[in-house]
């Protein structure tokens, strides 16, 4: 993915919504938490990072629902909901996802101890994940799951941001084959595949269904915790 140059560091107040209670920080990639104030309803952690430049509006809805639009075809954004610490657990969303250019939609986290970053995509705009020479990526194998074909690629990122501050790592990449927006996704499938390709896993952080644009615009609206129709 395209990194930001520019890192702007800004405050968000407390904001409340049904059965959760959130604070938004925005530092490089490591951006909100959230705690359940309603024990009957399941707690989601809510991310929404910005480059600075991103002209972007994100809306925490309620329980596991957000919606996101964007414009102006400049900037990087990351926003979501999912939990913190993620891990391995069958994801369900459901929702829309409408890009113009270059997004992606995915169960997007973070490990510590080594820090990774890591991406399950489940759709893209017009570019490819790992696809470009520029990408500077390696494939590591395929893995069958969720009833489809996923890639397994990594590639290296130096003096990006991350959930530390500016540093170096590694991203992990299980890219779908046939592109869909909502289902079940099984993380603890992807991560296996990572392992079984030599790619290291550390101590999960946060884990979020995703929404990232880059230099583009569009609209998504996702929910979840919640799997899509089958009537």
């Amino acid at each position: 993915m395209a990194q930001p140059t520019v890192i702007s560091l800004l405050l968000v107040a407390l904001f409340a919504v049904p059965g959760v209670l959130a604070a938004a920080v925005f530092q490089p990639r490591d951006v909100a938490t959230a705690d359940s104030v309603d024990t009957t309803a399941e707690s989601f952690y809510s991310s929404f990072w910005n480059d600075g430049t991103a002209k972007v509006k994100y809306n925490n809805g309620p329980n596991g629902q957000y919606t996101v639009n964007w414009s102006g075809n400049k900037g990087n954004f990351v926003a979501g909901k999912g939990w913190n610490p993620g891990g391995p657990r069958a994801v369900n969303y459901s929702g829309t996802f409408e890009p113009n250019g270059n997004a992606y939609l995915s169960i997007y986290g973070w490990t510590t101890s080594p820090l990774v970053e890591y991406y399950i995509v489940e759709s893209y705009g017009t570019h490819k994940p790992c696809s470009s020479p520029t990408d500077d990526a390696e494939q590591k194998g395929n893995v069958t799951v969720d009833g489809s074909v996923y890639e397994i690629w990594t590639k290296m990122r130096k003096n990006k941001p991350s959930i530390q501050g500016t540093a170096t790592f590694p991203q992990f990449w299980s890219i779908r084959t046939d592109k869909r927006v909502g289902g079940t996704v099984h993380t603890d499938e992807h991560f296996k595949a990572f392992t079984a390709g030599g790619l290291k896993m550390g101590r999960h952080s946060y884990m979020i269904v995703a929404t990232e644009g880059q230099d583009s615009n569009g609209t998504a609206s996702i929910t979840v915790g919640v799997g899509p129709s089958t009537s």
